[in-house]
């Protein structure tokens, strides 16, 4: 988004419209922040009514400038309409639904916000403008709290009507992986996912469509994901070969170093599913380059030497890594340290690293602590052999 999206001059109009804020929830001074805004994703973007500084409105994930131009009008509007949503007043129209519904959303009250979101879907008009907008917000809620069914049922009946835009891709991949999620002795999972998978390789196919790259990108993890549900390696590998082509055409528009690197981190995984991680190597020897201080591309050249097995160059770019990374994006490295120095059969280190992993993960504070991420550590630690005298 900063790459691509806030550098358009089209929003310049919108510059004084709103007070602007960036938060970088990697740091520990805003981990109070982060818990009150209940960040479950990066990037979410949140728009906050001045009158009482509580979330007016919601939206996770990336966006096109003319997608980031209707959340915005549909922010200052629920500002607007807020006052019987901040009063606990019956909703007396379908702005103010909506304003009550953006409310929990905004809140993390997901089971709350779905259910809101229904009522105002329910009431709706036939060409209701802020639809799309609210249908992807019901589904990440539904997502959220592990409503399967209910998302995929929805995004079933909703992709016809949002068919041929942004809304509608990503109404298609979330019903794809909402239908993944399903468990599989549920009857009607099977043709949920042949029913999406259509959808996003529709998507994917529709040259007239505008997506962001990223976006585009998240459709092929989706569209992978179901192919390894179905065990088809074949059909998984072609997956990967369309998801590493178009992340390399996205990654050749690009006009800065910046808008390149976006796409480091997808690269790196699709080259790896492929048994090609040597592909990623020049990409993010260029980007360690172009930005010295940023510890995502020797953290990835860490994983791509990982997957080559050449262990000591994959811990001499963890080093690298390690010596600018902070806060709890350290916890996705420290996993893959520990698997270089197996790889070297130092289960000491190993061990000595999974410790000091899980100390750093219980230091974390409210906001930035997670507890699955310390169980998992705790897990393999306690996994691991004792290492010898």
């Amino acid at each position: 988004m900063r790459a691509n999206v806030f550098t358009d001059p089209a929003l310049a109009k919108r510059a004084g419209q709103f007070v602007w804020l960036a938060l970088d929830t990697e740091k520990a001074k805003n981990a109070a922040v982060r818990k009150r805004l209940g960040v479950q994703a990066l990037p979410t973007f949140f728009i906050v009514d001045p009158a009482d500084e509580q979330v007016a409105l919601r939206w996770v994930g990336g966006a096109s400038v003319a997608q980031l131009g209707h959340i915005l009008d549909d922010g200052r509007a629920a500002v607007a309409a807020s006052a019987p949503a901040r009063s606990g007043a019956p909703a007396g129209d379908l702005a103010a639904s909506l304003a009550r519904a953006d409310r929990l959303y905004g809140a993390s009250q997901f089971d709350q916000a779905a259910d809101a979101y229904r009522q105002v879907l329910a009431a709706a008009p036939a060409s209701w403008p802020p639809y799309g907008r609210v249908v992807e917000s019901r589904l990440f809620a539904l997502n959220q709290i592990e409503r399967y069914e209910e998302a995929a049922t929805l995004a079933y009946t909703a992709y016809g009507r949002l068919r041929g835009t942004p809304s509608g891709a990503s109404v298609a991949g979330e019903g794809l992986d909402a239908a993944v999620s399903l468990p599989e002795s549920l009857r009607t999972r099977a043709r949920f996912i042949e029913e999406f998978e259509g959808a996003v390789r529709e998507v994917l196919a529709d040259p007239e469509l505008t997506l962001a790259g990223d976006d585009r990108s998240g459709l092929y993890i989706s569209l992978l994901d179901a192919r390894k549900d179905a065990k088809d390696d074949a059909g998984a590998h072609q997956v990967a070969e369309a998801w590493a082509d178009c992340l390399e055409k996205e990654a050749a528009k690009a006009k800065t170093p910046e808008q390149r690197a976006v796409y480091d981190s997808h690269r790196v995984s699709a080259y790896v599913e492929l048994g090609e991680p040597e592909r990623a190597l020049p990409m993010l020897e260029q980007s360690e380059r172009d930005f010295p201080g940023d510890y995502n591309p020797p953290a990835r050249l860490a994983i791509a030497y990982r997957a080559m097995k050449r262990w000591r160059d994959g811990l001499a770019a963890s080093d690298r890594a390690f010596a600018k990374a902070y806060g709890p994006r350290k916890l996705v490295m420290y996993p893959v340290r520990v698997d270089l120095y197996l790889g070297l059969a130092d289960t000491l280190a190993a061990r000595k690293t999974l410790e000091e992993a899980v100390g750093f993960a219980e230091s974390l504070p409210p906001g930035q602590r997670s507890e699955s991420s310390l169980a998992s550590l705790k897990k393999r630690l306690a996994g691991l052999a004792p290492a010898g005298p």
